[in-house]
């Protein structure tokens, strides 16, 4: 089996425009797909979201934002079924993403400019040999901004036995 990337990450957000404002105008990411209910008017093989689309065609399902070429993150409002996340770390399952720049302190200090969380008060070399600071979104979502150096693990391996 061999896969090619990771195509994208999902967030489901209780605040949309808020998160779009993030990740469209704060991060630069391209909102390439934005997918509404209506699209679902005829497809009976999809009935909860025809449903919603007879209903409220014009309420959006889904959108995409573009990292890089073949790379997203995807959003999804909160449902009024959906219960609230828990604070960040406190549960299993997905804690955080990670993103790769080639320049870590001139992302750093954009960052900084725009106003954006940061984490520390500079970006540091983490165990691996790779350069990382750590921000997150507007619903607490956390995620790595990361630099590769000619050590980094994730470039030349490590298995510590």
């Amino acid at each position: 089996m061999k896969f090619n990337s990771l195509m994208h990450v999902n967030i489901i957000t209780k605040n949309w425009d808020e998160m779009v404002d993030f990740y469209q105008n704060k991060l630069g990411f391209k909102n390439l797909v934005l997918v509404k209910y209506r699209e679902y008017l005829n497809r009976p093989d999809r009935p909860e979201q025809q449903k919603i689309a007879q209903t409220d065609p014009n309420r959006i399902m889904y959108a995409y934002f573009e990292i890089c070429p073949g790379q997203f993150v995807e959003m999804f409002p909160q449902s009024q079924t959906q219960l609230p996340d828990s604070r960040w770390n406190a549960r299993t399952g997905l804690n955080h993403f990670a993103l790769t720049v080639d320049d870590i302190n001139d992302t750093f200090n954009e960052f900084k400019q725009k106003g954006l969380p940061l984490m520390s008060d500079k970006p540091t070399k983490g165990p691996s040999e790779t350069w990382q600071f750590w921000s997150h979104d507007p619903d607490g979502n956390y995620f790595e901004v990361m630099q590769f150096t000619k050590k980094s693990y994730q470039i030349t391996g490590h298995i510590d036995k």
